[in-house]
């Protein structure tokens, strides 16, 4: 992670900030998951934090990234998990690609999973026979083209629900997806014994 990275925590995301020793600059949420003396170590050591009800119309997780955007984020990772449940891990991977976010760069970490939300072109660094998929989100994502990837797409058309874009493979260790008209995920599973 970049020195100069603002870093906003969801909730009981601190804890996964503490467990991997970054230094969070605001913790956001209604606190109901993270560990009471983790806030208020936090507190103590004058990090700031961002209240809000338990009843509310959004995720912690999406007030985190309203708040980083808000703070002059361009480019935004978001790590996290599932908490175990398929909901949430659905809801959070989503969430990444909502409309509101359009004008910001927007990955994702999820366990060995890492997203790409791509609204133009992404160029992603990876390695020879590493699986990606392609998702269109939110509507059908027209001019989408690739580049070193196995079986490449150009000016293909992905509808939401296909499976044209499942199981691709990275041909060497950069590849880039490009999209004409609406969002694409690209989905890295992580590596596997190819």
């Amino acid at each position: 992670m970049a020195s100069d990275s603002f870093v906003v925590a969801a909730d009981s995301g601190l804890a996964e900030a503490n467990r991997l020793g970054v230094r969070v600059d605001l913790l956001v949420g209604d606190m109901d998951s993270v560990a009471p003396g983790d806030l208020e170590a936090y507190e103590r050591a004058g990090g700031e934090v961002q209240r809000h009800p338990e009843d509310k119309d959004s995720t912690d997780l999406d007030l985190a990234i309203t708040a980083a955007i808000v703070a002059g984020a361009g480019h935004l990772t978001v790590v996290g998990g599932d908490g175990g449940r398929l909901d949430h891990l659905l809801g959070n991977a989503l969430l990444l690609a909502a409309p509101r976010y359009a004008a910001v760069e927007i990955d994702g970490v999820f366990g060995s999973t890492r997203i790409h939300v791509v609204r133009r072109r992404r160029d992603m660094a990876g390695s020879p026979g590493e699986l990606v998929s392609l998702f269109a989100l939110g509507g059908p994502a027209r001019g989408v083209g690739t580049a070193g990837l196995r079986w490449p797409l150009e000016h293909a058309t992905l509808e939401p629900g296909s499976t044209l874009g499942i199981s691709n493979r990275f041909l060497a260790d950069r590849a880039a997806v490009t999209v004409a008209e609406g969002v694409v995920m690209a989905v890295r599973p992580g590596q596997e014994d190819v």
